[in-house]
Formats: structure tokens, C-alpha cells, sequence
């Protein structure tokens, strides 16, 4: 019974990887001292490669599905083998599987500041990090160039590489996309496609498939942000003499809140009123030195052009016209009024200049008191 039971584990009949971790990327069925049975059955999930090794050199591959083990469908380990056609006895031959799904949520983050030249505040320290995901594209390059003979292969043995590539290919795309630091946040989607593109070639020499990369965020050094923060409040703020004289009536309420402190404090607030003082006397006399246009450099609109001109000038050098009003005496006072006033603006009188006759329509002068063609009675 012993014996038989020997020579049946000598034989595997089902050859098969179930995936139980999440960063395993290649798994070496155990055949050690086990031979393989002509006819078993080779099991290849979806997301998973079959590569049979034939003393080193890579065999036959094998695609997701159910697969009955013969030479008709082992075309290069026949030949490596020399198998005859219809071969069925037991055979050695090592069987690796190759996860092809995608590994995501790898991370990336410089661990050295990137130096880069900014138009607005010269030579700048960038820190960055972000995620991308990659897969096994091409199996065979893969087994070729990372893996060898090892009995697992996983994530971490790689990662450090991968990283330090992405890296690499970010700081030279940094450098060369020459965004100012305060557009940066603006340029992270297309940042991270062109970062995807530029990595396709470097991760294609490994049999890898890079599938995305995103940057989550680009930060400079603390003493670059206080000096944009420092620059937004003094674009909030505005005017600064304003601004100092707020400050300065505010410093004179907190002095006046101030009632203890024996005679340090009373020293202290003398002085520093005195120099609160002198702050709000020199932002008056900022005010105060405003220069005041003269009359010549005061503007009004032409009355007939509407064209901006001195309030001084007679005429109007856009349209030619006289823009200084005509004086006529007033009817009543004599006082020399605007031509056109309907009043006058020192007797009050009404500026009448003809009268009409109801009967028979002639006009007559301003102080006629009866018609002079029919002799009806005028208005006044």
C-alpha cells in the first residue's frame, strides 16, 4: 500500500495556481522529484500566464483556459525534448505562473527636493507624490529579464526600481513642460498622461505595461509658500497708507485697553505711542501731499462732440466748435446772463423775448402791451 501510494505522488495529473495574495507576480508550481503525466490537465485562470522551463530555456506558454497536456499542443518542448510523435510517458519540465493583473496603487514621492527654474521666484525646491498601476504585458520578456529562477516573485522586489523610473522621468518632464510653480496645480491631468506616455518605453523593456499614473499633489518649500501668502495679503489689503493708518488706530486701542504694567508698561506705552504718533502723522501728510489738478488739467465733455477737453479752452479741438456760452443782457436788470436762460438768475425775471398775438398771430416786441397790426391786447 506504501508503495503504491510513493508511486502515485510521482505522478501530477492537475497543475493549477490559485491566487491568494494580492501582490504575487509569479508563482513556480512545485514538480521538484515529481514528474508531470502526459494527458494531466493544466489549469490557467483568467489574469494568468502558464510558461513551461525546460532545463532553463523558456518552452511552451500557455493562455487563460483548460489544457490537456500532449505533444501535439507542447510543440517546443516536444522539440526540446526530442519526443516522438505520440509520446506518453511522464515528463519533467518546470511550470511557472505569470499574474497579469493590474498592481495598482503603487506609490511614488520624491525623496530629494527637484530643483527647477521659476519665472516668478527663480530657483525653486519642488516635492511631489502621486500613484501608478502596471501589469505583466509580456510574460516571456519578464521571465527573461527579472524573474529567472526564483520560486515567487512579488511586488516589493521591483518597486524600488519602478520608483526610482518614474521618478527619473517626472523631474526631466517637470523641468522641461517649464509651467510657472502657481500654475502647477492647473496642469496635473496632463502632467500625469504625458508622465504615463513617457514612462511606456521604460517599463516596456521589462515586459511591464504601465496603466496609469497620477500626480496627487506638487508642493514647494515653506519659506516660497509664506512669501505667496504674504504677497496675497498685500493684494487683499490694497492701499497701504490706509492700511497703516488702521493698523495704527489699532495699536492706540490696545494701548488704551492696556491699564496695567506699573511704570515699565507706562514707559513702554509713551513710546509706543509717540511712534504711533509719528506713523499716522507721516500717512496724513502722504494724504495730504496728493497733488490737486489744476483748472488747466481739469476736464469736461464738448457740449457738441462730447469729446473730452480742458475746462479752460474756448474751443473744441475734436469738432472746432466754440464751447464758451454766449452772454446776453437780462430784459429787466441788464445783468449779463447765459443766452437761452429762461430766467434770470439775479432778478428772476422771466426772459421773454417776443410776444404773439392770440387774434391775429403777429409778433410784436417783449414789452409791447397791445398788438401793433390789430390792436388787441397782449399778454404779459
Amino acid at each position: 500500500m506504501g508503495f503504491f501510494n510513493f508511486f502515485k505522488s510521482q505522478f501530477i495529473e492537475v497543475i493549477e495556481w490559485t491566487d491568494q495574495s494580492s501582490n504575487t507576480m509569479v508563482y513556480r508550481f512545485p514538480v521538484q522529484n515529481n514528474e508531470i503525466k502526459m494527458g494531466a490537465s493544466l489549469i490557467v485562470r483568467e489574469s494568468q500566464v502558464a510558461i513551461f522551463v525546460n532545463e532553463g530555456e523558456i518552452a511552451d506558454v500557455f493562455t487563460p483556459g483548460h489544457h490537456v497536456l500532449y505533444t501535439q499542443n507542447m510543440p517546443i518542448l516536444t522539440k526540446l525534448k526530442s519526443w516522438k510523435t505520440g509520446f506518453n510517458s511522464p515528463f519533467k519540465a518546470e511550470v511557472y505562473f505569470i499574474n497579469t493583473k493590474q498592481f495598482i496603487d503603487q506609490k511614488w514621492g520624491t525623496s530629494n527636493p527637484i530643483m527647477m527654474r521659476d519665472p516668478d521666484f527663480g530657483m525653486i525646491r519642488l516635492r511631489g507624490y502621486g500613484i501608478y498601476s502596471y501589469r505583466v504585458s509580456e510574460p516571456v520578456v519578464f521571465l527573461k529579464e527579472l524573474f529567472g529562477t526564483n520560486a515567487s516573485y512579488d511586488t516589493s522586489s521591483i518597486e524600488s526600481h519602478l520608483k526610482k523610473m518614474v521618478l527619473s522621468g517626472l523631474t526631466d518632464l517637470f523641468a522641461e513642460s517649464q509651467i510657472p510653480a502657481l500654475d502647477l496645480a492647473m496642469h496635473y491631468d496632463e502632467l500625469s498622461t504625458e508622465g504615463k506616455e513617457k514612462m511606456q518605453e521604460r517599463f516596456a523593456k521589462f515586459g511591464f505595461e504601465i496603466t496609469s499614473l497620477y500626480i496627487e499633489n506638487l508642493s514647494l518649500p515653506k519659506e516660497v509658500e509664506q512669501a505667496m501668502d504674504k504677497r496675497t495679503t498685500m493684494g487683499v489689503l490694497g492701499n497701504m497708507n490706509t492700511y497703516t493708518q488702521y493698523q495704527a488706530a489699532e495699536a492706540i486701542r490696545d494701548a488704551a485697553q492696556n491699564e496695567g504694567g506699573g511704570m515699565a508698561a507706562t514707559g513702554a506705552g509713551i513710546g509706543a505711542g509717540a511712534a504711533i504718533g509719528n506713523i499716522m502723522a507721516n500717512a496724513f501728510n502722504q494724504n495730504q501731499q496728493q497733488p490737486t489738478p489744476s483748472a488747466d488739467q481739469e476736464k469736461m465733455p464738448c457740449p457738441h462732440c462730447q469729446a473730452q477737453i480742458r475746462t479752460t479752452a474756448k474751443f473744441c479741438p475734436e469738432c472746432g466748435n466754440s464751447v464758451q456760452q454766449k452772454k446776453v443782457p437780462c430784459i429787466s436788470c441788464k445783468v449779463e446772463i447765459n443766452e437761452g436762460s429762461k430766467f434770470c438768475g439775479e432778478c428772476g425775471t422771466k426772459q421773454v423775448t417776443e410776444k404773439k398775438c392770440n387774434a391775429c398771430g403777429a409778433v410784436n416786441g417783449p414789452t409791447a402791451k397791445f398788438c401793433g397790426d390789430c390792436g388787441e391786447g397782449l399778454e404779459s
